[in-house]
């Protein structure tokens, strides 16, 4: 297994928000407007799962585990290759949190330099989405 972490992000509001949007997925849509159209290509979601079309094709992933507030645990269900989601919120005080995404793939030793570099970028503007949206809404 291949293991990839985003930076770590700073949001401007507290960990309790943060986690309450993102462990239901539903909530995207109340900020779906906000998001980026030219670093988020077909999203579609429900309450559990999300997909997206990502360079190497259509991915799939579902919530597998919701460790309230402080981490949401997700599995591919329809990739190019099988992984595993981590998003982790940590508290910065009571207004703020930090959050860093991390994905372990498993990754043939033959593709791993071909594709270890999209999959940190794409993890990393995945991240960069996250902490735009307005938890407050």
């Amino acid at each position: 297994m291949s293991k990839f972490e985003s930076s770590i992000k700073h949001i401007p509001y507290p960990q309790t928000a943060v986690y309450a949007m993102l462990s239901d997925l539903s909530n995207l849509e109340k900020v779906r407007d906000k998001l980026p159209e030219d670093k988020i290509k077909d999203l579609s979601f429900d309450r559990d799962s999300l997909s997206i079309s990502a360079p190497m094709g259509s991915v799939t992933m579902k919530i597998v585990e919701r460790e309230e507030p402080k981490c949401i645990k997700f599995a591919t269900t329809n990739s190019p290759i099988a992984a595993n989601l981590w998003i982790q919120v940590v508290p910065e005080g009571d207004e703020a949190c930090k959050m860093r995404l991390t994905i372990k793939a498993d990754i043939n030793p033959f593709i791993k330099g071909m594709v270890s570099k999209p999959l940190q970028e794409g993890l990393e503007k995945i991240a960069d989405v996250l902490a735009m949206i307005p938890y407050n809404s």
